[in-house]
């Protein structure tokens, strides 16, 4: 994996759910901004998950490969399912329910790092 990539992704990912936060505690209902800037972290792991498929594929192998993939896709799932959940709902929970997505993301993408390193350890 790419670090400083996935330091970015994890690090986009918490910015936007303290945004969630702060708009869940104004009473805002999730907006066409915090939206997009979910897709833009959902594009962000489309990279993520390219880039992970290229090293396996030029030789590079994770400590564990079931879960290295496992956390690979299931990163690209959390969103958009908070996403679904959010907009069926449209309450201010919903706002909160879209922060607890993104915050997610730095763990499993943190947990797929980890996983990416037990090959060199």
């Amino acid at each position: 994996m790419i670090v400083g990539f996935a330091i970015a992704v994890a690090g986009c990912a918490a910015l936007v759910a303290l945004w969630s936060f702060v708009q869940a505690a104004r009473k805002k209902l999730p907006d066409t901004p915090l939206l997009v800037a979910l897709a833009v972290i959902e594009v962000l792991l489309l990279a993520q998950l390219v880039i992970g498929i290229v090293l396996l594929a030029g030789g590079h192998h994770p400590g564990s490969l079931a879960t290295y993939l496992a956390y690979l896709i299931g990163c690209l799932v959390v969103l958009p399912v908070g996403a679904a959940w959010a907009l069926a709902e449209q309450s201010r929970s919903s706002t909160v329910v879209l922060g607890i997505a993104c915050l997610a993301v730095p763990v499993m993408v943190l947990r797929l790092n980890e996983v990416w390193s037990g090959a060199s350890a």
